[in-house]
């Protein structure tokens, strides 16, 4: 079967025609006109169309498999804590990463006092002038000197709670951290009350002695992959102000892209870790389904759903990943998985690793994306891998399957506010889940169909190959409309090009990396991504820290040094 996805023709809407259509497709009667051209355009004929006995598959839960012994395991992961890690070969400007700062309070030259002082102070500025930054949208300036105090008094004696004592970590607007309110981007939730307590991921973070430095923007409850958001502001990106950062977990990328914090914690349904990631020239994963636990986490997708680390380096979001993923009494699903490790993490040597490419689908992109991309996949060739042709037969059908199963879950997370009142919503939000509206009960089970087609698929090409390589977004940024703001627009056509590469692992819930490979001629990030099989995030890692290593690295025009 021949390659399918097709790029996407649709007007670009915001103002008075936006607004006529949401309000056309929030009737019931009058949606009924546009229903079938909606359809068509969607792709939804094919899914309705689709003749499989295949059986729904209604997540992605995958066996166990063979683990590392805990002890083995555990000693893979005290890389971070025992040993110095290789000195950076990575040309170009450098980020600030976690063992940065690690370094510096051991040797004296900043305190976690002094670095939180500079974040509330960076915070600030970001957030003013004519392009305010709109990556942190909820700080508390008590709470993060009162954290950094504790945090210092523990290295003065000789007692950090771990490498990531005292190092700035922002957290995604839908994960609960105490003393924030989780508005999941919206005028909606959350307004009366704070969250009762921590999030798992957002505990052990605290645990490791994380400096918490507050709430991070996101696309409204994380449908949309731009980073626009009409309540908080829109999220820019530190490469450039003028360009979107992606989203959903748009204040995250830019947090750390601008130095604010050199780790976040995204939230990804259908590429929203690793789009921004990718488009703010940062790294995100987004690993196994149910390998990180989702518990104080907002259940806006729970069959996409992944929570997950974002940060300036391979190395940052490897630690965030061995501190955030693994069991967890408070979510059943990550109760079966291997134990988390970082097996062979530095070794640099990829001999006999083969790497996956379907070419047409690595092809379907703009060329400054597949240029750098391809340079990836030479560095990756450079260190021993070996280049493999592969075939990945429906990915329109997957397409539009995610389409489906993502804004039908997402618009029963939210019905009931959105019966309610859906005009408290933004514009772009009320387009998708008025769309959302127009799919029924046979749409969603025909879509866990093709789960369970997706899944066999992409596991039979990775019996032949170790990972699959695919640019993280088909379009580097795309600018900001500033004739749409503050109230957004409606582009399906870029949201189609953004999302080409990222639906799947959500869908399969197979793990995904996406690491910067480079940049444009106007100096716009672009990402290249690496999924693999399950649990196999050490994997990705491993192959991702040797691309990121050997990427040169560009100053974005807005960063912050914090020591």
């Amino acid at each position: 079967m021949p390659y399918d996805l097709k790029s996407l023709r649709a007007p670009r809407l915001w103002g008075v025609p936006l607004k006529t259509l949401v309000s056309f497709l929030e009737n019931g009667y009058s949606r009924k006109i546009l229903e079938y051209p909606l359809i068509k355009e969607a792709g939804l004929d094919k899914l309705r169309s689709l003749d499989t006995d295949s059986a729904p598959i209604m997540t992605p839960k995958f066996p166990k498999g063979r683990s590392m012994s805990a002890a083995n395991a555990k000693q893979t992961l005290d890389i971070f804590e025992h040993q110095p890690l290789p000195a950076s070969e990575q040309a170009g400007f450098k980020f600030q990463s976690v063992f940065d700062f690690a370094s510096a309070y051991r040797n004296g030259s900043t305190t976690p006092v002094r670095v939180a002082e500079q974040v509330i102070h960076a915070i600030s500025v970001s957030n003013t002038g004519k392009a305010p930054l709109r990556a942190i949208i909820n700080s508390n300036e008590q709470d993060i000197m009162r954290q950094a105090t504790a945090s210092m008094k523990r290295i003065a004696e000789g007692k950090p709670l771990s490498i990531l004592d005292g190092v700035p970590v922002a957290v995604k607007d839908e994960v609960d951290m105490v003393p924030y309110a989780t508005s999941v981007g919206t005028r909606i939730f959350g307004q009366d009350h704070s969250a009762p307590c921590d999030a798992t991921v957002v505990a052990r973070l605290r645990a490791a002695g994380a400096l918490l430095i507050g709430k991070a923007n996101m696309h409204e409850i994380g449908i949309g992959v731009t980073g626009a958001n009409p309540h908080f502001g829109v999220c820019r990106n530190p490469y450039e102000p003028q360009h979107h950062t992606g989203g959903s977990s748009s204040g995250s990328a830019s947090a750390v892209a601008a130095g604010l914090c050199p780790l976040a914690v995204g939230a990804d349904g259908g590429g929203s870790i690793r789009i921004p990631a990718a488009l703010c020239g940062v790294v995100g994963l987004k690993s196994t389904w149910s390998r990180v636990s989702e518990h104080g986490a907002a259940p806006l997708c729970w069959s996409v759903a992944h929570i997950g680390p974002m940060g300036a380096t391979v190395d940052d979001v490897a630690l965030g990943y061995s501190l955030m993923a693994g069991p967890d009494t408070n979510d059943d699903v990550t109760l079966e998985q291997p134990n988390v490790h970082l097996k062979d993490y530095l070794n640099k040597d990829l001999t006999g690793l083969r790497v996956g490419v379907f070419t047409p689908w690595f092809n379907h992109a703009d060329k400054d994306v597949v240029d750098r991309c391809t340079q990836a996949l030479k560095i990756l060739e450079e260190h021993g891998a070996t280049r493999h042709e592969i075939n990945i037969e429906q990915l329109d059908v997957q397409r539009v399957a995610h389409m489906v199963t993502i804004s039908s879950e997402m618009l029963t997370a939210v019905e009931k506010e959105h019966k309610k009142d859906a005009s408290r919503f933004a514009l772009d939000t009320r387009l998708n889940l008025a769309i959302a509206a127009t799919f029924n009960s046979t749409d969603y089970v025909k879509a866990q169909k093709v789960r369970g087609l997706a899944i066999k698929a992409f596991m039979s090409a990775l019996e032949d190959v170790d990972v699959i390589i695919t640019p993280s977004s088909a379009i580097p940024a795309p600018e900001i409309n500033t004739k749409a703001l503050p109230e957004g627009e409606s582009n399906l056509s870029a949201l189609n090009e953004i999302m080409r590469f990222a639906n799947t692992a959500n869908f399969t819930g197979l793990p995904a990396l996406t690491i910067n490979a480079g940049y444009t001629d106007k100096g716009l990030p672009i990402g290249v991504q690496l999924m693999g099989r399950p649990w196999d995030e050490s994997l990705l890692l491993r192959m991702g820290r040797v691309i990121d290593q050997a990427t040169p690295t560009q100053k974005p025009k807005v960063h912050y040094s914090l020591y």
